[in-house]
């Protein structure tokens, strides 16, 4: 599934092509995906101007002015920047023509959104997918101290409250589990039972993690490409996720997998105690 870095990848790479652009046509070609499409969007979006492109959590948010799109990329999804006319493959289900080139996304799985929320029912952080969302990691309100005081009753372990996304948003399963690993932590350890001291920790590698991942593109498992069709380098980094039975690259440990809530979680038993 794109996690954050993918989904602000992503955003990077459609502003150039969107922003400060009238939209001339849009191609639906089902009905919807995870939930169905609006079926009035043509004309909402027909003759408007992109005026911002935004991201919060997984979700990207092209901002008109008398609403936002939403967009979730599932987990299989893509956008690219293709020229008007290129002809539609397989599991291209939506286009949105702005001059010369449009915008297609393409969702093998069809676990992916495309939303819509009116000017007229407030800020789209009021929209029920995101009024429950946590803090941004990479803006300044994320930092230890938060991570402490929201997690003093938290019983849970804390891969699953960072899964959670109610405190902190967009750390995603393969990011948690990197993270987790770069400042030491079991991610089976209840988080109520974690120090501030290693909080901090925790606070700074989910933001090195998270920029060294933007920087490299993301990580292109199974699906996920950039907008222009290239690959993300960045799981050529990882330490943890995914090498189950591989020696740990700092102490030769074998990476051990377990499941937690339905997800694989991957740490080295040496060092994260």
């Amino acid at each position: 599934m794109p996690e954050l870095p993918e989904v602000e990848v992503t955003r990077r790479g459609v502003a150039p092509h969107l922003l400060g652009k009238t939209v001339s046509a849009v191609i639906l070609r089902r009905s919807g995906l995870r939930w169905p499409f609006p079926p009035d969007l043509p004309a909402l979006l027909e003759g408007n101007t992109i005026l911002s492109i935004g991201r919060r959590g997984k979700y990207l948010l092209l901002e008109f002015i008398h609403g936002t799109v939403l967009i979730h990329l599932g987990m299989s999804g893509h956008l690219r920047i293709l020229p008007g006319g290129t002809v539609p493959k397989k599991h291209d289900h939506i286009d949105i023509v702005v001059g010369e080139q449009m915008v297609r996304m393409n969702d093998p799985r069809r676990f992916g959104a495309v939303l819509w929320h009116p000017a007229a029912e407030g800020p789209v952080d009021n929209h029920v997918l995101l009024r429950g969302l946590g803090v941004e990691p990479l803006e300044d309100q994320f930092d230890a101290q938060l991570l402490y005081r929201q997690t003093r009753q938290r019983h849970s372990a804390i891969k699953q409250v960072l899964l959670a996304g109610d405190i902190v948003v967009g750390v995603g399963n393969i990011y948690a589990s990197e993270s987790l690993f770069r400042a030491h932590i079991n991610p089976k350890i209840a988080a109520n039972r974690i120090s501030l001291a290693r909080y901090t920790l925790l606070a700074e590698s989910i933001r090195q993690i998270l920029a060294a991942a933007i920087e490299q593109g993301g990580s292109s498992l199974r699906d996920f490409v950039g907008v222009g069709g290239q690959t993300g380098y960045f799981q050529q980094s990882y330490f943890v996720y995914d090498r189950a039975g591989q020696p740990c690259r700092v102490c030769n440990t074998a990476i051990r997998q377990i499941k937690q809530g339905q997800r694989s979680t991957f740490y080295c038993v040496n060092c994260q105690k």
